[in-house]
């Protein structure tokens, strides 16, 4: 119920207004976001690939109905990757980002966000790295499939993400699971309906097994986007069988870093997923609600404020 009640509230406007508009403690924002502006999100990258980490950068931003917008946030990516470059942050896969197409024009056309997403592509080819089209909702997931096909004729390496609590993830597992295919397989934070997304997260855990399973026998390249003990000591069984750099962990900027470190010292690739930008209220309010204690952390960082 707590769940349900804050992914309400991270698409209610007049919640969104209060929120935001609050004198929140940097603390609560920082613990999640890795800054607002480009040279912020470099700066982490840096500092996270000094500890032997890898990064996909997110520049926030979703849900946009204007044109213009989309360009603007496309651009950015454009402007990230130039800095990342220039910094030396793009070699051997350290530094990567992760695209939302509904924040370069999905939402107003597809054929759009597939000219915005080729952009960003073609930028992240030039300053020698990926980009990894995030999910979002269901009734997005065809036509993120379709553009992601159409992008991998000309780029490849374009990284999917698939969420394991949609009933059809494991078949989509089953066509994503292909040489030089990279699908990042997470749990999935939307609200969505019976109809189409397991609702216990009994069902939404066994689903992602299963889904791993898929992706772990196949011949692509898993991402294992989970910060569940059980899932990562799971992970590492089904990937007795592969060579190591076959497969990474990702975990989100600001959960579990000492697990992230644990892993990576272990010889394990490990990638941190770091949000930039000032769009940072839906992020965490999805946040939130992924794992609804983070609640207390924030309230308390409000109710402490001097």
């Amino acid at each position: 119920m707590l769940r349900q009640i804050i992914l309400a509230a991270a698409r209610n406007s007049t919640v969104k207004a209060v929120v935001a508009g609050a004198p929140v403690s940097r603390n609560v924002v920082n613990r999640f976001v890795g800054g607002e502006t480009v040279d912020d999100a470099a700066r982490v990258a840096q500092e996270l690939t000094d500890e032997g980490l890898r990064v996909s950068l997110d520049h926030l931003g979703e849900d946009t109905l204007d044109a213009g917008q989309a360009d603007a946030t496309a651009k950015a990516y454009l402007v990230l990757l130039q800095r990342l470059a220039e910094a030396g942050l793009t070699s051997h896969g350290r530094t990567e980002v992760s695209v939302k197409l509904t924040a370069v024009g999905q939402a107003i056309d597809p054929r759009l966000a597939l000219d915005n997403a080729r952009r960003v592509c073609e930028a992240a080819r030039n300053a020698g790295t990926t980009v990894t089209l995030d999910m979002e909702d269901h009734t997005t997931t065809d036509s993120t499939l379709g553009i992601l096909r159409e992008l991998r004729m000309d780029f490849p390496d374009t990284g999917a993400v698939l969420q394991s609590y949609l009933r059809r993830t494991e078949a989509d597992c089953r066509d994503l699971a292909y040489a030089g295919s990279r699908v990042r397989l997470c749990k999935g934070t939307y609200k969505e309906p019976e109809s189409v997304a397991y609702q216990s997260s009994g069902e939404v855990d066994r689903s992602y097994v299963r889904c791993l399973q898929v992706l772990m026998q196949g011949a692509g390249y898993p991402m294992v986007a989970t910060h569940d003990p059980r899932l990562v000591a799971i992970a590492g069984r089904l990937a007795e069988h592969r060579d190591p750099g076959t497969y990474e962990y990702q975990m989100l900027y600001g959960i579990r870093p000492a697990e992230q470190r644990r892993l990576a010292a272990a010889g394990e690739t490990v990638r941190v997923y770091v949000p930039y930008g000032d769009e940072w209220y839906g992020y965490l309010m999805r946040r939130l609600a992924e794992r609804p204690a983070n609640l207390t952390f924030f309230l308390r960082s409000l109710a402490t404020r001097s």
